[in-house]
């Protein structure tokens, strides 16, 4: 039965709270073999001033968006063409390889290959999974796409997954796998 403790500076949201308390509770469970209710965390908290490290008093670090809120509102902007908004989610150097390795940086780029490809595409999700590492988030989503051939014929149904990596809140990679190549042959 695991008890883990978490001391905080104050001010830190509800949502953060939880975020970080339900994350500790998924590492237990992926460590050993304790059942979801057997394990407790707790977070206290002290005021800014009753903390300081190398005589130096400190406030809480910024909290990060949740990675899932991060990915669902840059593909939302992808999908509507706000790509200022969706390049505002890209970290310097972001890059995304998509079927058949086509592989670009500028999101520009990756509109204008889809063009020949469909006229558009939104996809269904049927559920995302976070993965935290040493560098960073992974991010996975699934689901079906739905959309227009280029010569208007509509298509549904299409499996597909996304794969994204993250750092300090901004994407640094994203990997595209879809059938939409075996739904053209038919």
């Amino acid at each position: 039965m695991p008890i883990i403790r978490m001391t905080l500076i104050e001010g830190y949201d509800d949502d953060t709270r939880l975020r970080l308390a339900t994350r500790l509770t998924d590492a237990i469970r992926a460590t050993i073999a304790a059942p979801l209710d057997a394990i407790t965390v707790a977070i206290d908290e002290v005021k800014p001033s009753s903390y300081m490290r190398g005589r130096v008093t400190r406030t809480p670090g910024v909290p990060l968006p949740a990675p899932v809120d991060i990915v669902r509102d840059y593909l939302a902007k992808m999908e509507a063409r706000d790509l200022a908004g969706a390049s505002a989610h890209l970290a310097d150097g972001f890059r995304m390889t998509f079927p058949g390795g086509a592989t670009f940086a500028r999101l520009e780029d990756l509109v204008d290959w889809a063009k020949s490809r469909y006229r558009f595409v939104t996809k269904t999700y049927e559920g995302f999974d976070e993965a935290f590492g040493e560098n960073g988030v992974t991010v996975y989503c699934r689901g079906t796409l739905a959309g227009e051939w280029p010569d208007g014929t509509p298509f549904s149904g299409i499996r597909f997954i996304d794969r994204f990596t993250m750092e300090d809140g901004k994407l640094t990679d994203q990997q595209v796998w879809n059938d939409l190549a075996e739904a053209s042959k038919g």
